[in-house]
C-alpha cells in the first residue's frame, strides 16, 4: 500500500521500460514489511544533472543507475566509494546529509554466478567498453583472469578505456582490442562476456556477434551475457548451439540489487523472495 509516507526508490537509464528491477525489489520490500516503493524513471543522458536535482528536492532516498549514466553520474556525486572510484562507474546511490554517495555493486553480481559454479578462467574477453564493462573487468582480476581482453568500435574510447585504470586494479594483462580482432581473440577465450546493449529491447534479435563470428567462439568456453530479458538472448542461443556454457544476467540482477538494498535499508535483503520475482515475471512475458 503506497501512502503519505511511503518513500521512494528507483532506477534511472534510457531506457528503463524493460526493467525488472522494480518486480525485484517491490517483491523484496513487500516481504520485509518496508514502507518504500521502487519505480523507473526514465532520465535522458541529456537531463542527468536536472534529474539528480530532482530527485533531492522530492526527498527520493536511493537508485540504481543504468545504460547510458554509470560514468557520467560521477561528477554529480559528493561522494564515490573506493571500489566505484578505481571501476570508474556507479550502479547504486543513496542520501546522505552531505548529499548523494555512490558505490558499485556490479562486481559482486557479476561474480556471483561464476564463483558458484567454480568456473575456471585463464582469458576473459569482454564485448563492449562502457560502464558495465569496467564491473567485469574489475571481476575477472578477482577471479584471477590472467588475461582480460576487451573489445569496442571505436580506438579512442579503447584507449581512454585501457588508460583510465587506477593500477592498483589494473590487471596484469589487460589488453584493448579493434572489433575486427574478433575473429583472432575469439578462440583463445574461455569467458565471454557481452557488456553491450545488443540484444536487449528493442534489439531483441540482434546479438553482438555474427553467425561467423559466434563460429569462433572456443567450445569449453563459457558466454555470459549480461542481459537478461529476453531470455535466453540471441548471443546466449548462439552459444547454447555450438555447445557452450550459458550464463545469463539474471543471477547478477539479484545479487547487486540485494547488495543495493541492503545499503538503503541497512538491513539484510530477502535474496530468495528477489530470485522467485524475477523467475516469474520473465515466465509470464515468455508464456
Amino acid at each position: 500500500m503506497i501512502t503519505g509516507t511511503t518513500k521512494l526508490l528507483g532506477v534511472i537509464g534510457q531506457p528503463v521500460e524493460h526493467s525488472l528491477s522494480p518486480v525485484m525489489h517491490n517483491a523484496a520490500l513487500a516481504a520485509l514489511g518496508a514502507d518504500f516503493v521502487y519505480l523507473p524513471l526514465p532520465v535522458p543522458r541529456d537531463r542527468l544533472r536536472e534529474a539528480i536535482q530532482g530527485f533531492a528536492a522530492i526527498g527520493l532516498r536511493g537508485f540504481n543507475v543504468t545504460i547510458p549514466h554509470k560514468q557520467e553520474i560521477m561528477p554529480l556525486l559528493s561522494e564515490i566509494s573506493e571500489v566505484a572510484q578505481a571501476v570508474g562507474a556507479v550502479n547504486t546511490v543513496w542520501a546522505t546529509e552531505l548529499g548523494w554517495s555512490g558505490t558499485n555493486t556490479d562486481i559482486t553480481g557479476f561474480l556471483a554466478p561464476l564463483r558458484s559454479r567454480q568456473c575456471p578462467c585463464h582469458t576473459a574477453l569482454v564485448l563492449g567498453n562502457g560502464g558495465a564493462a569496467r564491473a567485469v573487468v574489475a571481476g575477472c582480476t578477482q577471479l584471477g583472469c590472467q588475461k582480460v581482453q576487451v573489445v569496442g568500435r571505436s580506438l579512442e574510447k579503447l584507449e581512454r578505456f585501457q588508460s583510465s585504470w587506477q593500477k592498483s586494479l589494473l590487471p596484469p594483462l589487460l589488453s584493448v582490442h579493434a572489433w575486427d580482432a574478433l575473429p583472432a581473440l575469439l578462440p583463445q577465450a574461455d569467458l565471454v562476456v557481452n557488456t553491450t546493449p545488443v540484444g536487449m529491447s528493442p534489439q531483441t534479435n540482434a546479438s553482438p556477434l555474427d553467425d561467423a563470428l559466434a563460429d569462433c567462439l572456443a567450445q569449453g568456453a563459457i558466454a555470459y551475457d549480461l542481459i537478461y530479458t529476453p531470455s535466453p538472448t540471441r548471443f546466449l542461443q548462439q552459444a547454447t548451439a555450438r555447445g557452450l556454457t550459458t550464463l545469463d544476467g539474471l543471477e547478477m540482477l539479484v545479487q547487486q540489487g540485494a547488495a543495493a538494498l541492503e545499503i538503503w535499508l541497512e538491513q539484510p535483503a530477502p535474496v530468495e523472495v528477489m530470485r522467485r520475482s524475477l523467475q516469474q515475471a520473465l515466465s509470464l512475458g515468455q508464456s
